[in-house]
């Protein structure tokens, strides 16, 4: 009878994640996650298959985990419009909570080079993901008549995931900064 695994791979990873967005890839040691997900490193390695391997999948864990917010927002609010500025200003306000100011995936992207190839092109593609997903919601927003059916959703969806990471960091540069005027700006600019 085999074993049972003794670390609840999603748990470990949901850990992992919060860890690399604080720290971010370099920064964080083979100690790091040895103390903070409790896990020697020939666990780590058995498990994951290197740290590059973790960090993957704490990659794909943060997109996922946006991308279900997301829903949750559109499911929760009649408006596609009014999900979107919900989920914007949660994303901005939730500094609080979150180990990084900065999105996770333009964390890494800042972060890493052509040596961690792989990673790199994967910080990418899910933010790419996240963008298609902003897309699905704007497209639902023109069927809705919230916004013009002429404008390019794929355009707007770009836009909207600039303005997010922008608005992060001016919000952390300026904390008296007025969240729900920004995002009202955003979307005026969307709706022209």
């Amino acid at each position: 009878m085999p074993n049972p695994a003794r670390h609840d791979r999603c748990a470990t990873v949901k850990k992992a994640t919060h860890l690399f967005w604080e720290k971010g890839f370099h920064a964080t040691s083979m100690r790091h996650l040895q103390e903070h997900i409790d896990m020697r490193p020939g666990s780590i390695y058995a498990t994951f298959g290197s740290k590059e391997g973790l960090f993957k999948e704490a990659l794909q864990y943060y997109a996922e985990s946006g991308v279900a917010r997301l829903s949750e927002y559109t499911d929760a609010y009649g408006s596609p419009v009014d999900a979107l500025k919900h989920f914007m200003r949660d994303a901005l306000q939730d500094g609080e909570t979150a180990p990084s100011e900065m999105c996770m995936l333009v964390k890494t992207i800042s972060e890493l080079t052509e040596d961690n190839g792989m990673l790199l092109e994967e910080a990418k593609r899910l933010l790419g993901v996240m963008e298609g997903a902003f897309a699905a919601v704007l497209l639902q927003a023109q069927e809705q008549g919230e916004l013009d059916r002429n404008r390019d959703v794929r355009r707007m969806a770009r836009f909207l995931q600039m303005q997010l990471i922008g608005l992060r960091v001016y919000a952390r540069a300026n904390s008296d900064a007025n969240i729900d005027e920004l995002i009202n700006d955003v979307f005026e600019c969307l709706s022209e």
